[in-house]
């Protein structure tokens, strides 16, 4: 199983980028994936996740209304829409998947089976 994460950078404050995740070797219609972040100095932190079917998805309260996830099941990847960036969403982006992961464990990183390398999101003020 292999999940590549990429569409990090460079943006100002205010400013959009869309990451994307691609999975192979997995039933990717059947796995739960979420996104965390990880900045320097602390822990990893659960960002959304969403659903096998695409319909339910899950946010932290910092990027309620400014962050999407969304997927793909044809394409095997997961998008994450991040809008209205602010410097304190600066951090390594890690997508995760598992295929039986159940919803009060989805903002619990040692619950994920499979991890992405991480891309990183620098947001300046």
């Amino acid at each position: 199983v292999q999940l590549q994460a990429s569409g990090g950078g460079l943006m100002q404050a205010g400013g959009s980028l869309r990451l994307s995740c691609a999975a192979s070797g997995i039933t990717f219609s059947r796995a739960v994936v979420a996104w965390f972040r990880q900045a320097p100095g602390k822990e990893r932190e659960f960002v959304a996740a969403i659903f096998r079917s695409g319909g339910i998805t899950y946010y932290t309260d910092s990027v309620k209304g400014r962050f999407t996830i969304s997927r793909d099941n044809a394409k095997n990847t997961v998008y994450l829409q991040m809008n209205s960036l602010k410097p304190e969403d600066t951090a390594v982006y890690y997508c995760a998947a598992d295929l039986r992961i159940i919803l009060s464990m989805i903002r619990f990183p040692t619950r994920y089976e499979y991890w992405g390398q991480g891309t990183q999101v620098t947001v300046s003020s």
